[in-house]
């Protein structure tokens, strides 16, 4: 077989930390229609800081990696990984519109004997039955004759410095049994984790769209434990570490689930049992309650807010954190944005303070102004909506007049100065 050349196309959160690590052993191409966002990794500076100047300046300069929105600059590659986003639209419905480009892209520079693989997160069958087909006819190639494929399921954890994509395991497949080997050897060769050769492409992708359905199930159930124990009068959190001494007891915290894997994948799922006749109720239902947490958050704050006597009409709060996860600057399908919507329903004037998001991002995808620098002003309330480590020791009160509410969704302030948690 002739030397493995990679391509990865799609240089987001999940594209650019595989293709740099690829590029210490392989010769690597990282191809983003985006060419702004090539000019600048190139200069030596990852925007979304999942790699860090240092390394990514290191593949650059030593390991010949180069990225770029020249299609030409990847017709010389053999093995194609596609890396881009799958969405979900204003329906939750999957958006599968980036992978059919992707695919096109792929169909108009593989060659005979090439490797496709995904990694995107799909419900099982898309690469074969949707991916492929566009990859065919654009290449006028056949599938398994002509070219091969493999799915690969993204576990990029965004933010994580210490589960990197060398040390997450990574389960893998091939369109043949030889394929599967082949793409099981290449990424075997970078993983320091290892992986797991699953024994079709479907079975992967069935792995990875349960991973998160999972985990977004199991924080279902706790947000519902903390509507039901705020009720009661109980600290959702001391239940939790009470029953968490049972050596079985599953660790999962009521909160907030956006991002652009947790909160969405599950739909996938869904509309693939819905294909097949089959109503998904329990995974459903998750969705349903995770997705309403962000109105409970606000509402909780009206009425803490009420229950004081304060005014609540033309009130000012403040939300801290506005990233769907904490030291991370992605706020793609974050759900602060409803506890944000929701506030604004009752006439309340919100400032959204965050210095890990970008305001020009914030303003285009959502509309609102978000800023980096703390007002001066005094407000009636606060939210702190995302743990980042910029927030800890961070002295809450001084923000807020003297009869004030504070909720804290993430846990991480003194109990006695707050007035509702989650």
């Amino acid at each position: 077989m002739k030397e493995t050349k990679i391509c990865v196309i799609g240089l987001g959160y999940v594209g650019l930390p595989l293709a740099r690590l690829f590029s210490t052993r392989y010769k690597t191409v990282g191809f983003d229609m985006n060419a702004k966002r090539c000019e600048a990794l190139m200069a030596g500076h990852d925007a979304t800081l999942e790699v860090s100047d240092e390394l990514l300046q290191d593949a650059i300069n030593n390991h010949g990696f180069v990225c770029t929105a020249d299609i030409e600059q990847i017709r010389d590659c053999n093995f194609y990984v596609v890396a881009v986003p799958t969405p979900v639209d204003e329906n939750n419905n999957p958006d599968l519109t980036p992978l059919y480009s992707a695919s096109t892209t792929v169909g108009k520079v593989i060659s005979k004997g090439d490797v496709v693989v995904y990694e995107s997160t799909v419900y099982p069958g898309v690469t074969e039955d949707e991916c492929i087909p566009v990859v065919e006819k654009v290449s006028g190639m056949k599938f398994n004759e002509d070219f091969f494929a493999g799915y690969s399921p993204e576990r990029i954890n965004p933010g994580d410095k210490q589960h990197t994509v060398e040390h997450i395991k990574k389960v893998t497949s091939g369109s043949t049994s030889e394929i599967g080997r082949y793409v099981d050897e290449i990424y075997a060769s970078v993983i320091a984790a290892g992986t797991h050769l699953a024994p079709t492409m479907k079975v992967a992708e069935a792995a990875k769209v349960i991973e998160n359905s999972q985990r977004d199930i199991n924080i279902a159930f706790v947000n519902e434990l903390s509507h039901i124990f705020t009720k009661m009068g109980i600290d959702t959190h001391d239940v939790l570490d009470a029953a968490g001494t049972k050596w079985n007891f599953l660790p999962f915290r009521p909160g907030l689930v956006g991002g652009h894997c947790i909160g969405v994948d599950p739909y996938y799922l869904a509309q693939c049992a819905q294909r097949h006749g089959y109503n998904p109720e329990i995974i459903l239902a998750g969705r349903r309650m995770n997705d309403g947490m962000g109105e409970y958050v606000a509402t909780e704050t009206v009425k803490h807010m009420l229950k004081k006597g304060i005014q609540v009409l033309n009130s000012g709060i403040i939300i801290l954190g506005f990233t769907f996860k904490e030291n991370c600057p992605d706020v793609r399908n974050t759900k602060v944005i409803d506890i944000y919507r929701v506030l604004k329903e009752y006439n309340v004037n919100v400032t959204v303070y965050d210095p890990w998001a970008n305001p020009v991002i914030t303003k285009r995808e959502y509309g609102i102004e978000v800023v980096n620098e703390l007002p001066s002003e005094k407000f009636d309330a606060a939210v702190v909506a995302v743990a980042h480590k910029v927030f800890e020791g961070f002295d809450v009160p001084a923000l807020l007049k003297d009869k004030h509410v504070i909720f804290d969704v993430k846990c991480t302030l003194d109990r006695s100065i707050i007035d509702a948690r989650l």
